[in-house]
């Protein structure tokens, strides 16, 4: 039977709040073999696009298919860098410029396994998880998200 205790995959309705961020790192300190935490945070850009600010992102997913995508991804990460531990929190909904959208956390033995593995998952779930963001501008005008 597989172990799911390891990993833990959320959306958030609307931004990712600091409490959010703080109950996903409380539970990893329970491994004492984990010696290093590696966190990514992603937050709406307020870029310029076509001469508008953009405002903020509508967010929207395939949640079943998100978790399918999350879960694979986790796996590939957990036998490549042997990962002890994954919290990913992606936000639904609104989120304005300057809030955070993304929060990535993994443990491993040793520090620079963690920054591997964390931009290893962040670069894969920027590609393959059917996440779309509907970018909202200044003028109420929205373009969508392209990831690059």
């Amino acid at each position: 039977m597989e172990d799911k205790n390891w990993y833990n995959f959320k959306f958030a309705d609307g931004a990712i709040t600091a409490e959010e961020i703080a109950l996903s790192i409380k539970p990893q300190g329970t491994d004492k073999a984990a010696g290093a935490y590696a966190i990514f945070l992603g937050q709406v850009r307020q870029d310029t696009i076509e001469g508008k600010n953009v405002h903020a992102i509508t967010y929207s997913s395939n949640e079943e298919m998100a978790k399918q995508a999350f879960l694979q991804i986790a796996n590939d990460a957990r036998a490549k860098f042997e990962v002890r531990s994954l919290s990913i929190i992606h936000s639904k909904e609104e989120v304005k410029g300057g809030e955070l959208c993304l929060m990535v956390l993994v443990t491993c033995g040793h520090r620079k396994e963690s920054f591997m593995a964390c931009e290893y998952i962040v670069e894969r779930l920027k590609k393959e998880v059917p996440i779309w963001g509907k970018e909202i501008l200044e003028d109420e005008t929205h373009l969508w998200k392209i990831n690059k």
